[in-house]
């Protein structure tokens, strides 16, 4: 063999043993700096996209979290709070939670029972409600649960339905279709469906009508089964403040102005904090009375108010209400 070509092949093995060893130290470093990341900090994944993916971004950003994201990126830093947030396909969260991926998840509750895996629900969130329902083509004599024995179904979420076909001890043929299940009576791939449903109008617009709530669902935190204790401190944190941005939507600062005479008589009608704030009036027997109200519960009180002699009553949005 040429000694040159030795020489040279020689040179490359070397090269490449260097290589080798170059690599495995980048490689050693970058999980260091995971390991140090995923020590200090919690990751939560949200949906990138879909029912809920704007809500709980917006939910993040009113608890204070600074969170920049490009368009395509697929995580995030806050800047503000040891904070990483992933965004995921919503079918992907309850995985990557159950594995530790990722610490905490937004998504729909019933994701996660559809999913089945062993995560902790820690609080509902109060957005993105909907229910799950069993549907037939509008034209249908539906008689009971008892109509879908033997006929087939076509749904996203197939343990859910199996589960409730169980309990009811209806045999069915359960189709699983990935999207455009409204769309299945109708091209005659099934008898009816097992959907979200929201409004209702997109049941309407296909020429269906819904006939059983197999269940209801809302958005919910959920979190890793074997969360560490910093990161439970951590965790602890996020709820207190989701609690007051979700306890601030709920509630309006009221303001009115009463006769000194009727403040007890007010007072007793108002549902709302544990005592409200009076304050003197320039007017002479006159007091702002100053509380904080459910906003369900506003029109039923309003009336009373005013008859009792409030008058100039201003509502305020709240930011946020620390209990």
């Amino acid at each position: 063999m040429n000694p040159a070509l030795i020489g040279q092949n020689k040179l490359e093995v070397q090269n490449f043993e260097h290589l080798q060893i170059e690599y495995f130290f980048a490689d050693q470093f970058c999980v260091t700096l995971k390991n140090l990341k995923m020590k200090n900090k919690l990751r939560i994944a949200i949906q990138k996209s879909g029912r809920l993916s704007e809500k709980s971004s917006a939910l993040l950003n009113e608890c204070g979290f600074d969170i920049r994201i490009g368009k395509s990126a697929l995580m995030a830093s806050a800047s503000n709070f040891p904070i990483d947030v992933l965004y995921l396909r919503d079918d992907d969260i309850p995985e990557y939670v159950a594995d530790g991926t990722a610490d905490l998840g937004i998504l729909g509750e019933n994701v996660v029972i559809e999913s089945g895996v062993k995560i902790d629900t820690v609080m509902r969130l109060d957005f993105g409600k909907c229910r799950l329902c069993l549907a037939v083509p509008k034209n249908i004599k539906y008689t009971g649960p008892e109509f879908f024995e033997g006929k087939k179904i076509a749904t996203s979420y197939p343990n859910i339905l199996n589960n409730y076909l169980a309990e009811k001890n209806i045999r069915a043929d359960v189709h699983l279709i990935s999207g455009s299940v409204e769309i299945a009576p109708t091209i005659g791939l099934a008898d009816g469906i097992f959907d979200i449903v929201s409004s209702g109008s997109t049941l309407f617009s296909n020429g269906l009508v819904e006939v059983e709530t197999v269940m209801r669902s809302e958005a919910v935190l959920v979190a890793h089964k074997n969360i560490t204790a910093e990161r439970r401190t951590l965790l602890d944190k996020i709820v207190f403040r989701l609690n007051a941005v979700m306890s601030a939507q709920k509630n309006k600062y009221i303001v009115m102005n009463v006769p000194n005479d009727s403040i007890e008589k007010i007072i007793a009608i108002l549902p709302g904090m544990k005592s409200p704030t009076v304050v003197p009036l320039a007017t002479k027997g006159w007091s702002a009375l100053h509380s904080v109200l459910n906003e369900n519960k506003f029109w039923e009180v309003i009336d009373d108010l005013k008859a009792a002699g409030a008058q100039g009553i201003l509502v305020v949005p709240i930011e946020k209400l620390i209990l």
